[in-house]
């Protein structure tokens, strides 16, 4: 079983060579025809990511990044999976109030989401329709 296992190779590869000979002409033509078939394939797949992965995401990113930037004092927010309510707003950080009235400083980019303050909401004016 060794000797036929050590000998597998030897005859795998020793018969590429011949397999080649076959057709000579076949094979330049067949390259040429492959490396276009590749590229076109490798575009495919740039577009693929393009409109699947890549920009969804930014998307959404850019759709965070506006939230955070909005937010202001009042609005519930979350962090991390810490909830409260936002005490002060500083460049980088944001300072959170608890509800047993702790405060904590979180980073604006560890903050997932933001819900406005329950006055302005109070605030929205239902008004009849005029017939």
């Amino acid at each position: 079983m060794k000797k036929l296992l050590a000998f597998l190779p030897v005859f795998l590869f020793g018969a590429l060579p011949l397999m080649a000979q076959e057709g000579q002409a076949a094979p330049a033509a067949g390259r040429e025809n492959s490396f276009w078939q590749t590229l076109i394939m490798i575009g495919i797949a740039l577009v693929f990511f393009y409109f699947i992965l890549w920009r969804p995401e930014q998307k959404r990113r850019k759709a965070m990044e506006k939230q955070r930037n909005t937010m202001k004092k009042g609005d519930r927010v979350t962090a991390m999976g810490i909830v409260g309510t936002v005490a002060q707003v500083q460049d980088n950080t944001v300072i959170l109030k608890m509800v047993d009235g702790a405060k904590i400083e979180v980073l604006k980019g560890a903050i997932t989401d933001v819900q406005s303050s329950p006055e302005e909401s109070k605030r929205v004016d239902i008004t009849p329709e005029k017939e």
